[in-house]
């Protein structure tokens, strides 16, 4: 009986002939590097340490195996941080977004104002929610709703440091911005409220006592956005008020 080839003895063993694979990667040099794009798992499969061949060379694919691993392994744990910041994102939108109708359907000043403290708090998963206002310093320690502090002249621009938006973390709430809820605060969020230009300095004061919530760097760009509607919807009901 003839000697089987090579093709059949793939055929008779369930398994490719070795000389089969190589004269196909030989012929279709690309076909290795796409498989790999296409399945990267498969590297997985390869061993991952140097061969000393008879020679006495090394054989270094071993090396390069492991340093693809490596990459491999480092992309699908950027791929997870990456996936984990956009659905937290997504749910912090989703947050501002039901706060802001919340304040858009205030059918009075004084539920407008109930809501900053209460359903803004509640629905972003906060401790702490207050309007700030500046006074002449004749109304400080009068009495005004839950939900407001008046503070002494300078005061809104002492706290936000400057600037329109203030983050940060570790930290002890303020009394002069929290009052009776600064023992809760552990990272605050402090945002200027633009009304118009007759008001008095404004801000919106959000504190939690997850000392991480809020963090110097972190984007603002949905609290500005927040403030942003806050400050139209109080310019309203001041012009509604007159």
């Amino acid at each position: 009986m003839a000697g089987k080839t090579g093709h059949d003895r793939a055929q008779a063993d369930g398994q490719p002939d070795a000389e089969i694979v190589r004269d196909f990667l030989l012929a279709n040099p690309s076909f290795l590097a796409e498989f790999i794009d296409a399945h990267p798992e498969a590297v997985s499969l390869l061993p991952g340490q140097s061969v000393e061949r008879p020679d006495g060379a090394v054989d270094l694919r071993g090396y390069l195996v492991g340093r693809l691993r490596g990459e491999l392994d480092g992309l699908k744990r950027q791929q997870q941080t990456i996936v984990a910041a956009t659905r937290a994102n997504q749910n912090t939108q989703a947050r501002v977004h039901r706060a802001i109708l919340f304040l858009l359907d205030a059918e009075s000043f004084e539920q407008f104002i109930q809501i900053i403290s209460t359903d803004l708090a509640v629905t972003l998963d906060l401790d702490v929610a207050c309007l700030v206002v500046e006074t002449d310093g004749r109304d400080c320690g009068q009495p005004c709703p839950p939900g407001v502090r008046l503070v002494q002249p300078g005061t809104v621009t002492e706290v936000l440091e400057g600037q329109d938006t203030c983050l940060a973390s570790d930290i002890e709430g303020d009394p002069r911005v929290f009052g009776p809820g600064a023992g809760l605060v552990e990272s605050h969020a402090l945002i200027r409220l633009k009304v118009n230009d007759t008001t008095p300095p404004a801000m919106l004061a959000l504190g939690s006592r997850d000392p991480s919530m809020f963090h110097p760097g972190m984007r603002t760009d949905l609290l500005s956005f927040l403030a942003g509607v806050l400050g139209s919807c109080l310019r309203n009901w001041l012009i509604r008020g007159r």
